[in-house]
């Protein structure tokens, strides 16, 4: 288990973060901001940005106990936000003369350090489970194991170089950025849906305890996340409207193909199983966005 910066130990009012299945403290002070008594949208989206990132942010007071399924409407809205990091870091690189690949490798890597690697540890898990067990019950027991097996180390070397490749590819820095903006807001919309339709795969753990959004809060980080991927598809240079709701169709479809693949393999979803569907989305759609681009683009 990995914790946040921190004193180590776990509050008794903690949130259960999401993506990769692991706890983190929420303790300390910041701002009344984010104490208890704001209970709306801001709350949301610091709570959503507690999940997602490593952002030394603490949390005041109790953690209210539908917080959690609340936050998950703005995954998408903080994936924008994390994948416009990713481009102020690959644009930074590039204006020092950095090469495209070696500045995209370091781009996949601050963004993993961003998100302290939450969705990664999802895809290894996953791999090593699906791969490696028997039956359910052996899938579910290598999940929860923190080691990295044979199969864990080999997706999470394809996902690095995978991203790497496709940045490295589109290489203009303004092209690099809308196309993590979009990738990254994309890949976490369909989370909140995949929690609300898949059942539990366990009946007590991290993504049990969270708890399902409602039906409204799961099309709405749909729509939010389609809208906003949409949008930076618009700033590529890419033939039509086909073109993109091509790439939202793969980047979507592959998505949905783990998440059918997880309730055949462990009955459901979990933590891991999100984290692992994010990368696949995240992926998908930096590749297609490449391959729609014809392997690369040309500076503005």
């Amino acid at each position: 288990m990995m914790l946040r910066p921190g004193d180590g130990t776990r509050d008794k009012d903690a949130g259960v973060a999401l993506a990769g299945g692991r706890d983190f403290p929420y303790t300390g002070t910041m701002t009344d901001a984010t104490g208890p008594r704001l209970g709306g949208v801001f709350a949301e989206f610091i709570a959503a940005v507690i999940f997602l990132t490593r952002l030394p942010i603490h949390w005041r007071g109790a953690w209210p106990q539908d917080l959690d399924s609340r936050a998950l409407t703005w995954f998408p809205i903080v994936g924008t936000l994390i994948g416009a990091v990713g481009g102020l870091v690959y644009w930074g690189l590039s204006a020092v003369n950095v090469p495209p690949l070696l500045a995209a490798l370091l781009t996949v890597g601050a963004l993993m350090g961003l998100t302290g690697a939450l969705h990664e540890d999802g895809l290894a898990d996953v791999a090593d489970g699906f791969g490696g067990g028997r039956d359910r019950e052996a899938k579910l027991t290598i999940m929860k194991d923190s080691r990295v097996g044979t199969y864990g180390a080999v997706a999470l070397v394809l996902s690095v170089a995978a991203r790497a490749l496709a940045l490295a590819a589109i290489s203009s820095p303004h092209h690099v950025a809308v196309a993590l903006m979009g990738a990254h807001a994309y890949a976490r919309c369909l989370l909140p849906g995949m929690k609300l339709l898949l059942p539990e795969a366990r009946l007590v753990g991290h993504s049990a305890g969270v708890g399902k959004p409602n039906s409204a809060r799961a099309l709405a980080a749909l729509l939010a996340g389609f809208v906003l991927a949409a949008t930076t598809l618009t700033k590529l240079p890419l033939d039509g409207g086909m073109t993109r709701l091509a790439i939202l169709l793969v980047s979507g479809g592959g998505m949905i193909a783990l998440a059918l693949l997880a309730r055949r393999q462990v009955g459901g979803v979990t933590g891991d199983v999100l984290g692992a569907a994010e990368q696949v989305g995240e992926i998908l759609f930096l590749v297609a966005v490449t391959g729609a681009l014809g392997g690369g683009a040309s500076a503005p």
